[in-house]
């Protein structure tokens, strides 16, 4: 596997400098149910507003159901598929719009449905796998497909394999896969005290 750790100032947890988005996946190599219900059990622990886990994950297998993994593939945009075409399991991570105790509205769903996807993914990366989350999909023909609510909000594609070899990508997706990692600099994302003003390092 292509390894990208994170260059971080100062140094942060090995496990998220080593999370990264890969599209190099082994299109012959299936997920156990083991490592696949690892994954959702690490999605169960995020926190969440409540503790009600609004978060809800479809999981398609290709090496299981191959006609429902295509119907969910067909969703996806095209340039995604370029490359999900080679992985094993797809998931759909969406957001319940209600509390569970009291039926009223959470607007911290969508929020905590990205804390459980962000678990998901770690635990991923612990496993030696491959997590690469998509907003190129289209929700509402998942929606139908796949019998959704209409009131649940379709997040995120997630498609997870084993690591893959870069070489098999197409030459942009391969250029981009091995190309550093880059991030906005933290002064840009964090402030102190009011908005603009630079967190102070002593």
């Amino acid at each position: 596997m292509l390894e990208k750790p994170a260059v971080t100032q100062p140094p942060i947890a090995e496990l998220i400098a080593r999370r990264w988005s890969p599209r190099a996946l082994d299109p012959d190599q299936p997920v156990s149910r083991e490592h696949l219900r690892a994954l959702l059990e690490a999605a169960r622990w995020a926190p969440s507003c409540f503790g009600d886990q609004p978060w809800r994950f479809l999981v398609w297998d290709r090496f299981r159901d191959p006609a429902g993994w295509q119907q969910a593939f067909e969703c996806l945009a095209e340039g995604n598929q370029v490359w999900v075409k080679n992985a094993p399991v797809l998931l759909l991570a969406m957001a319940a719009p209600n509390f569970g105790h009291n039926s009223q509205p959470n607007r911290w769903a969508q929020y905590d449905t990205g804390a459980a996807s962000e678990n998901l993914c770690l635990q991923a990366t612990a496993l030696g796998l491959v997590a690469h989350q998509m907003g190129g999909f289209d929700p509402e023909q998942a929606r139908a497909r796949f019998n959704i609510p209409a009131d649940h909000a379709c997040m995120a594609m997630i498609a997870v394999g084993h690591p893959g070899a870069v070489d098999a990508l197409p030459d942009p997706l391969r250029d981009r896969e091995r190309a550093p990692r880059e991030r906005k600099p933290l002064a840009s994302l964090a402030f102190e005290g009011g908005w603009g003003r630079e967190l102070q390092p002593s």
